[in-house]
């Protein structure tokens, strides 16, 4: 099969080998008239830029690396981390970028993988979707100056930290909130990794409701795990096993609830007869499983997109406007919350 060069499209199209390379770098003096006539020879003869070539020109890998907070087998098991992929996704697809995820599966391997993107300029930048205390890998990326955005609130440094985020206080308030006002005092709140930033601010948001109700905060009713399903029914263990039981749960994540509600299920309560439940995220089955979930929606999508956006703008030295991008969440009401009387 003969290849198909810059040269074979000039001779098509009439215009001068560096006009067809300039519409190829998509170069905005290039009028939108010659582009499509390009374009459309390029179609029509099946002809595909070497980028790796162009990239080592210009310096650019067009690569994006996106670390997870835990390996990758595990992390894509929960339904928000494939759903801010297909955000960040969309956006590189736009301005022809790739992804390179992480697949270590220690905190070590995944150390050293960042490490491999970074010195081996594999990557233009990174995206965390993370935020946890004492991270050695923003420690990292901050000593090298390497271009990254972070999915969540930075534990340090938050007006030198380009990231994305949700309230997460005033979510966590908000929730439990609507408990409370459906006559709910015995709360008790599931959260992920007592490390990471997203599971302190909804805790903290939680807990500052209960201050403003009068409630008091009981350390028992607090209960960390991880963001799975499995997750889920090892918290209603230990919930079950308290001598003062909840009368509702404030979830961190929608994942785990799933695990709460077939555990509690196994005991023979019913949410949200025997026990009202919220939760974070509205990821795709909160509707639909029984009882549809009450959700905190932080419109996942959008966290990927505009961390993708933020990182591109980086990596391609446009002044960003703004250091910390809030993506506003709202309550998408169900019906897994009953008025207690």
């Amino acid at each position: 099969m003969e290849i198909v060069t810059i040269k074979d499209i000039a001779k098509v199209t009439g215009f001068s080998p560096s006009t067809v390379s300039r519409v190829i770098a998509n170069n905005s003096r290039i009028s939108e008239e010659t582009k499509n006539k390009v374009r459309a020879a390029m179609d029509e003869l099946g002809y595909h830029p070497n980028l790796t070539a162009r990239n080592l020109v210009i310096q650019s890998t067009k690569t994006i690396g996106v670390i997870m907070p835990s390996s990758a087998d595990k992390s894509l098991q929960n339904p928000f981390f494939t759903e801010v992929l297909r955000g960040i996704g969309s956006y590189f697809h736009q301005k022809q970028f790739s992804i390179l995820l992480s697949s270590g599966q220690t905190e070590q391997e995944k150390f050293e993988e960042i490490e491999r993107m970074v010195l081996g300029k594999y990557v233009d930048g990174i995206i965390l979707l993370y935020s946890r205390l004492n991270d050695s890998v923003v420690d990292f990326l901050k000593e090298k100056n390497f271009p990254f955005v972070m999915v969540g609130k930075p534990s340090g440094d938050k007006d030198e930290i380009v990231h994305v985020d949700n309230d997460n206080v005033k979510a966590g308030k908000d929730i439990t909130t609507y408990l409370i006002e459906n006559g709910h005092r015995r709360i008790s709140f599931i959260g992920g990794a007592a490390d990471l930033v997203v599971t302190i601010d909804r805790q903290k948001g939680y807990e500052m409701a209960l201050k403003e109700a009068d409630i008091p905060i009981l350390k028992e009713y607090t209960i960390h795990t991880e963001f799975l399903k499995s997750g889920g029914r090892q918290a209603v263990e230990q919930i079950l096993g308290l001598e003062l039981k909840p009368d509702a749960v404030v979830v961190s994540d929608d994942l785990i609830s799933v695990g709460v509600i077939s555990m509690l299920e196994e005991y023979g309560l019913k949410v949200p007869e025997d026990i009202s439940l919220v939760s974070f995220n509205n990821i795709y089955f909160s509707e639909i499983i029984k009882p549809a979930l009450t959700t905190v929606d932080i419109q996942i999508y959008e966290l990927g997109v505009e961390s993708a956006k933020a990182i591109i703008q980086m990596c391609t030295n446009q002044k960003l406007s703004k250091k910390r991008i809030i993506i506003p969440h709202h309550i998408a009401y169900r019906d897994s919350v009953c008025l207690k009387k």
